[in-house]
């Protein structure tokens, strides 16, 4: 027996289960990894709560051995991660950069026009819906945060407030809409019941209509030790042969997929009713046989995670108290759901960082949850003048860079720690 054939034993869990996986219903004992006890990664909380309990859930990563699907398990109602939300997607301006091309390339693409009825499921705060409005393309937004929506709908994209399934869908369809093109983006991460979600989506897709959904790359996540994108509103992790799988079960046909540099790596699946005569492009069997020639529908491509993330806690950890004892100042930059995981997980609070600044005001005044480091607007960073700028969102490490290049001007540096650390 080789060291992975031991490692990949390992993992099996023989004392208990992931409980039922959410898309196939088989038992999941196959453990990917195991960030310990961490809060929901959304929960900023306001200066009156830091001197409070925070409820602490498991953050164990599971593989079904029969769809493959990778998953965490649901420990509290997504009411309470979603009813109010505090990410809001056009702070980003790669991001918006994306779904403007996007939105221009399925308007061509699909003949979108003043007839036509584009629906985006989890559309927060009009980011992507806002370009068809653009250019007179109807469209309507479905989205459960109420603080996030309203702001969708000062900016002209008509929403509702609703959480996204098979009876949204009916009703919908009931009042005389069907989806033209149907989109959501890193929306399917976030959703418990998923043949629910996607049996709505079959529901609503009009009979010519495209579905598009992106979402991170299993691949992706694992190659480049993305651990930190793990966290509890991200209730599963999907390869394109899981994907497949779901999909094929609710009546839908992925017929494309593209390979997108979003989020450390993404897909972008194109799907149609099952029955649709559209042609299915060779890149979804390249993938296909290429995710399958790396394991991820077997237990080899999950073997040595767990001790790739270890290493990463042990490398960022390291840095942090060297740089501490030389007696320089950190700060990090950009209070993502993603840094909720990597600070959490690692142990880091004021000691070590001292606070973190963020574009978003909804968190300003704020504290990160389980570590209470204070987040505060990006002028602090000009104020502080810290000598290591720790970059949480290593997804927009060139953004950020840009954005802060002046803390050169005092010697400052910048630290990321996915996929390695890495200071400079």
């Amino acid at each position: 027996m080789t060291s992975t054939d031991v490692t990949a034993a390992a993992r099996r869990s023989p004392h208990h289960s992931g409980g039922p996986c959410r898309s196939c219903g088989a038992e999941l004992r196959l453990v990917v990894t195991d960030l310990g006890m961490s809060p929901p990664c959304e929960d900023w909380l306001p200066a009156d709560r830091i001197n409070t309990a925070e409820t602490f859930y498991p953050l164990v990563v599971w593989a079904c051995e029969t769809c493959w699907l990778v998953q965490i398990q649901d420990y509290m109602p997504v009411t309470e991660i979603f009813d109010e939300y505090g990410y809001f997607s056009s702070f980003s301006d790669s991001w918006l950069d994306h779904c403007r091309d996007d939105a221009h390339t399925q308007i061509e693409r699909l003949g979108l026009g003043p007839d036509s009825l584009v629906v985006e499921v989890a559309s927060n705060d009009g980011y992507f819906l806002r370009w068809f409005v653009e250019r007179g393309v109807p469209v309507l937004g479905v989205e459960p945060a109420r603080n996030v929506a309203a702001v969708a709908v000062e900016r002209g994209v008509p929403t509702r407030v609703e959480y996204f399934g098979v009876e949204t869908a009916r009703a919908m369809v009931a009042e005389g809409l069907r989806a033209d093109l149907l989109a959501g983006k890193n929306v399917m991460a976030q959703v418990p019941d998923l043949n629910d979600f996607v049996g709505g989506m079959a529901v609503l897709l009009a009979p010519d209509g495209v579905i598009t959904i992106e979402f991170p790359h299993l691949q992706r996540l694992i190659e480049g030790n993305q651990f930190d994108t793990i966290y509890h509103e991200h209730f599963s992790y999907f390869s394109l042969i899981a994907t497949e799988a779901l999909f094929e079960r609710n009546g839908l046909r992925i017929f494309d997929v593209e390979e997108l540099w979003t989020h450390g790596g993404s897909l972008r699946i194109h799907a149609c009713h099952a029955d649709h005569e559209r042609p299915t492009a060779d890149a979804v069997a390249e993938l296909r046989d290429r995710e399958i020639a790396l394991g991820y529908a077997s237990p080899a491509a999950y073997a040595a995670f767990d001790e790739q993330v270890q290493a990463t806690k042990r490398g960022l950890l390291r840095a942090l108290i060297e740089l501490r004892e030389q007696g320089l100042r950190v700060a990090g930059y950009g209070a993502a759901g993603k840094g909720m995981t990597m600070l959490n997980y690692c142990g880091i609070r004021t000691d070590l960082v001292e606070f973190i600044s963020d574009r978003n005001p909804y968190k300003h005044g704020r504290f990160c949850p389980g570590v209470h480091i204070p987040i505060q607007p990006p002028e602090a960073i000009d104020e502080a003048r810290p000598d290591v700028v720790l970059i949480l969102p290593w997804n927009f490490r060139d953004e950020i860079v840009a954005q802060l290049a002046h803390i050169r001007d005092w010697g400052g540096r910048f630290l990321v720690a996915v996929p390695e650390t890495e200071l400079f």
